[in-house]
């Protein structure tokens, strides 16, 4: 069942959205050559718990971190460690905070140091296709739209869309219904209807769109060891068009 959100909820879940785009963020403004995985989660860690939420991603099905810190080839649920972070790499930090009851989540990807120009390219597209995709969220058009909207750009810029992974509702819980799909055809799905909340996240490959997890049970990574890159915002759907629930706040971007 998909839960539509009020103007009460949706305030009180820009709470928690606000929280987890800061502590994105501060996670964002640690990465550089040298630093771990493992001290990334730790900045986004104690920002979260420091403003009063709890870290949704910590403890959720087994994880042991509170954000998936993916490099490279790693395209999502990278497990926070001892990876030392190089010059040139490109890192996708997927992270939430849940308060009073519900939830935010968002993901970016961030570049350690000077990347190449196919890295660089890479990132820019699968951001405007998040862009194209929360645009396509509005009120009467489908779901369709929203993957059609990822599908399309990601495809005429020459790169993959992963299937096997998709995007989702949120709000008192984590993963809601309905699915959020990155590929589809326009007027197709599910329409879309004001009090809606999805996180809306395309997840983007060089070389091919399969992928497999590692055998630590979590990281997923492209099968053809070429590079991936992943943006999320949490979106609530309204009468007068998307909102982004996980924009954050301008110092914490500083």
């Amino acid at each position: 069942m998909i839960s539509l959100k009020n103007p009460k909820e949706l305030a009180a879940m820009k709470q928690a959205c606000q929280i987890a785009a800061g502590a994105l963020w501060a996670g964002g403004r640690a990465v550089a050559p040298g630093v771990t995985t493992a001290e990334i989660d730790a900045v986004i860690h104690d920002y979260i718990v420091q403003h009063g939420a709890r870290p949704n991603f910590l403890g959720y099905g087994g994880f042991k971190g509170s954000a998936c810190v993916s490099v490279n080839e790693e395209l999502i649920h990278g497990i926070p460690g001892k990876r030392v972070l190089k010059e040139g790499d490109i890192v996708s930090i997927d992270g939430g905070a849940e308060l009073n009851g519900f939830h935010g989540d968002n993901a970016w990807t961030f570049a350690v140091g000077t990347v190449s120009e196919e890295a660089a390219a890479l990132m820019e597209a699968t951001r405007i296709a998040l862009e194209r995709a929360i645009e396509a969220a509005r009120p009467g058009n489908r779901m369709g739209d929203i993957g059609h909207a990822v599908q399309s750009y990601a495809e005429s810029r020459g790169y993959h869309v992963v299937r096997q992974y998709v995007g989702h509702g949120i709000g008192r819980k984590l993963h809601e219904s309905p699915e959020v799909p990155n590929f589809g055809q326009p007027g197709r799905g599910i329409r879309l209807l004001p009090g809606m909340t999805l996180a809306i996240e395309p997840m983007i490959a060089m070389g091919t769109h399969q992928v497999r997890v590692l055998r630590d049970g979590w990281t997923v990574v492209n099968a053809s060891g070429q590079l991936t890159a992943h943006y999320e915002h949490t979106v609530a759907i309204t009468e007068s068009g998307p909102v982004i629930l996980t924009l954050p706040p301008e110092e914490a971007i500083e």
